[in-house]
């Protein structure tokens, strides 16, 4: 918790796992960072205070161009922002003649900022627009509730939320669409509530609308996908001995860097001075750091409530070749027909 003590009192947004995550990073004076999910820069502000060391941030959101500005007059040159998804991060990179990095940091799923800004429409808490757009273009929560068809919107619901009244969700919302458009979180979260009801007994739940607002984000982000290609251009850009670490916070996710991982760092028991074999007979990319991964303690998740699904997955880059994505690692981001 002393990374997290060092946080300024009055920053907004607490960053999840902030300790775990810098010292799994390890920053090292002239080393370059990348924090693909900038956000309000918490992560790239403790890594700048660790070393003397650069950050370049990406983040999608042109909103978080202001937080960035804030890093640029404070940190100087030592701080860049770009404007971009994570997943391009190689490309990104190569537009600031950087070709390798000593640490990549991913914080996935949407932000505390974003949930709070009622206008972005991702709260089922805060009544506003059905937007959920991180990058405030093209299609919306809205278009997909009033435009696809009730199988489509069952599928989204039950593979991106885990939903498992997906049927019942999407048959009402289209009944209801051939009155009156949604166009507010708030009259999607009332019929889901009106729907599926919350369950009987004292013991506490998750608010009904939960699981169908995650999958609408999900599937108009293209969380996954971006999760699945964002790993792989990390995978790219770290140099031997470079550092990954990923923070997720519900099972999709946390099971595609699961399986990510797993398949670079290989299974053999007891690793050697030399690079492991990986699955399928490829020399291992990585060297997981915490197996199983780490997760918040009592007194984190007593300050910053968010913290409590947060799971860290990290691993070292060994100098073995990056292996090329697979088919099924891709299929794992997408609903086939549906995502295209």
């Amino acid at each position: 918790m002393a990374v997290v003590d060092q946080i300024n009192a009055d920053m907004p947004h607490m960053p999840v796992l902030l300790g775990p995550v810098i010292a799994a990073l390890c920053p090292v004076d002239g080393g370059i960072y990348v924090d693909g999910t900038f956000g309000a820069g918490g992560y790239s502000r403790a890594i700048l205070e660790a070393a003397d060391c650069s950050v370049i941030g990406i983040d999608r959101d042109p909103a978080a161009a202001i937080d960035g500005g804030r890093m640029v007059a404070e940190f100087g040159s030592r701080f860049q922002l770009l404007e971009g998804q994570f997943s391009d991060m190689e490309d990104l990179l190569a537009g600031v003649d950087v070709s390798e990095v000593d640490g990549v940091t991913l914080d996935i799923g949407v932000s505390s900022m974003q949930l709070d800004q009622a206008d972005r429409g991702f709260s089922f808490m805060r009544d506003g627009p059905l937007d959920m757009r991180m990058s405030q273009t093209g299609l919306s929560a809205a278009d997909v509730v009033n435009t696809f068809e009730p199988a489509q919107l069952k599928r989204i619901f039950k593979i991106y939320g885990e939903e498992k009244r997906a049927h019942a969700i999407a048959a009402a919302i289209c009944r209801v669409r051939e009155e009156t458009l949604f166009t507010t979180t708030g009259e999607l979260s009332k019929l889901i509530e009106k729907t599926i009801g919350v369950p009987p007994g004292p013991r506490k739940t998750i608010h009904p609308a939960t699981r169908t607002f995650q999958a609408l984000r999900i599937f108009v982000n293209r969380e996954l996908d971006q999760l699945v290609r964002g790993l792989a251009a990390a995978e790219r850009v770290l140099k031997p001995g470079g550092r990954l670490a990923v923070v997720s916070f519900h099972s999709l996710e946390d099971r595609i860097v699961k399986k990510f991982l797993k398949r670079r760092t290989g299974s053999l028991p007891n690793p050697s001075r030399h690079a492991p074999m990986a699955l399928e007979g490829d020399a291992a990319s990585f060297k997981e750091l915490v197996r199983g991964g780490e997760t918040a303690d009592d007194d984190e998740i007593a300050i910053n409530p968010r913290a409590r699904s947060a799971r860290l997955r990290s691993a070292v880059r060994t100098d073995a070749p990056a292996m090329e994505l697979e088919e099924k690692e891709l299929a794992q981001g997408v609903i086939v027909g549906i995502d295209a």
